[in-house]
């Protein structure tokens, strides 16, 4: 209903997002506080801060809880079981433990699934009941929507898009597999290999405005470079570009979704790129209708967790 309201949370390593949605998806507000890693117990404390500050402050009732955390996790049970930047929580039932607290539905996912049925509900998909999201960042991540759901799989661990591989002997990604996108094209990839480049005499502007320092390159600092012509960084950029599209025509033959939609702090390195990568998935995907997909970026950009956490209610 229009007046419905929703708290989105979004649960990081280092700080708690949580944020009143209405119905429309509009964020009305919003608060951060730190997140506390010591024990369970003052992580679950650090959530339930969050979520009282974002409570409406006329009182009026909100009708869910929805929560972003990082996996692994069962969205089924809501229980949190072992994330590597969360080290406090392990078989933690996160659902369950807020619940206590307050009597509303509350819903508990990944990021990535989350922020593809935000995008579904309220964003750049919206309207449309298949959907791949993908999310580029220091990782990559992605969510599938099917017949307007989260598509969770058998056990709840489906759409680990940013973990297939698109070469066997492609660098070894931090899950241990060789050639994973993520290896090769996310933020963190793109950084690594500039930086390479770089140390291996490569000539660019990205070490001016690191200031001479190659660690202290960052993706804004490509970004900067890209902007401005540099060749080294068009050249990166332009390389990652063509994986990204490898990757997007895989997906697109085995989901045939009605649109693709693209989040994350990464993607504005890849904005230039959206009309040659949409030329290139069309290429390279044996779907013939793979031209008739859009590519859009996503409506929410670091507040996709907040508004995915309220999508999990609708």
């Amino acid at each position: 209903m229009a007046g419905d309201l929703f708290v989105g949370v979004d649960i990081g390593g280092t700080k708690v997002a949580a944020g009143l949605v209405n119905a429309s998806g509009e964020i009305t507000s919003q608060v951060r506080v730190p997140m506390v890693t010591v024990s369970a117990e003052h992580g679950l404390s650090a959530v339930l801060s969050a979520i009282a500050k974002a409570l409406p402050q006329d009182c009026r009732p909100i009708r869910g809880i929805g929560i972003c955390a990082p996996g692994p996790l069962d969205p089924r049970s809501g229980m949190i079981l072992n994330p590597p930047n969360l080290p406090c929580w392990r078989n933690f039932p996160l659902t369950s433990e807020v619940q206590k607290t307050y009597a509303v539905p509350v819903r508990v996912d990944n990021d990535a699934n989350a922020a593809a049925l935000a995008e579904a509900r309220w964003g750049a998909a919206r309207g449309c009941n298949n959907v791949f999201y993908a999310t580029l960042g220091t990782g990559i991540g992605t969510g599938i929507v099917f017949d307007g759901k989260i598509f969770h799989g058998r056990t709840g661990a489906a759409g680990e898009g940013g973990h297939v591989s698109i070469d066997y002997r492609g660098p070894i990604c931090a899950c241990g597999k060789s050639g994973c996108i993520e290896a090769f094209a996310s933020g963190t990839a793109i950084v690594k290999r500039v930086r390479e480049r770089i140390a291996e005499g490569s000539k660019s502007l990205v070490t001016d405005l690191a200031g001479g320092n190659v660690e202290s390159i960052t993706g804004e600092t490509v970004a900067k470079a890209l902007a401005a012509g540099d060749a080294l960084a068009s050249e990166i950029m332009e390389e990652s570009a063509e994986m990204i599209s490898l990757w997007l025509s895989n997906m697109i033959d085995v989901l045939d979704p009605e649109i693709i939609v693209i989040g994350g702090g990464a993607a504005t390195l890849y904005q230039p790129f959206f009309a040659t990568i949409r030329q290139r998935v069309t290429a390279l995907s044996i779907n013939p209708r793979a031209h008739e997909i859009p590519i859009a970026p996503a409506r929410y950009g670091a507040d996709s967790g907040i508004a995915g956490g309220a999508a999990l209610c609708t």
